[in-house]
């Protein structure tokens, strides 16, 4: 699936000074399978990119398209199978269910997509180093764990993209490798691309294209 944005400005952001690499009122396409990362400092829109691109957000002009298909213009029930097999996200908010434990969590999204078994999913917390918190509410885990468990759910379906919204912020550069690793593999398993917000940290990873707001 082809991403491709033309002249779009989000109506919050359209009095603000945009640089000339800004994708801010540009021109331009993504393509399936392309790591990308946007990189901005704090204000710049990163999370108005994020929801814009989840339908959450439509005060925009310019037009932003999916393939053909005007985001604008998708109906809910379009959305639900998008969000089911084209394209998953990870907010910043993570929208995890907070008194649900981590298996629960796992198992909310794994239900619609029959992704992964459990062996898997105990594999990746294994690899992420929060094996332990299997059956532990997310209330009572640290935002670092939380935002290992929410990447981990985000690959549990088919996508064409996955989007990060400032994955982690809260994580050391330790684990942050190991999420990268894991974020690629899973995209390399499926022919995905990715597209990762950061106030700057690019963590030493070759992206295909860096984007700038």
């Amino acid at each position: 699936m082809k991403i491709s944005f033309q002249n779009v400005m989000p109506e919050p952001l359209s009095s603000i000074q945009h640089g000339e690499k800004s994708i801010w009122g540009a021109s331009f396409s993504l393509n399936k399978g392309e790591k990308v990362v946007l990189n901005a400092s704090s204000g710049k829109g990163k999370t108005t990119f994020t929801h814009t691109l989840a339908g959450v957000r439509k005060d925009y002009s310019g037009d932003l398209k999916f393939d053909d298909q005007q985001l604008s213009e998708i109906s809910p029930e379009s959305w639900a199978k998008y969000r089911s097999r084209k394209i998953s996200f990870v907010f910043q908010d993570l929208q995890l269910f907070p008194e649900l434990t981590v298996k629960e969590n796992l198992e909310v999204k794994n239900l619609l997509t029959d992704s992964f078994t459990e062996e898997r999913f105990k594999s990746m917390l294994n690899d992420l180093g929060i094996d332990d918190k299997y059956d532990v509410p997310c209330k009572l885990l640290s935002m670092g764990q939380q935002q290992r468990v929410a990447i981990i759910r985000s690959l549990a379906q088919p996508f064409d993209w996955l989007i990060l919204d400032e994955p982690f912020s809260h994580l050391d550069e330790g684990n942050t490798q190991k999420c990268l690793k894991m974020i690629n593999d899973r995209c390399d398993e499926i022919g995905a691309g990715f597209i990762l917000t950061t106030l700057g940290d690019l963590h030493g990873f070759n992206y295909d294209r860096e984007l700038n707001l």
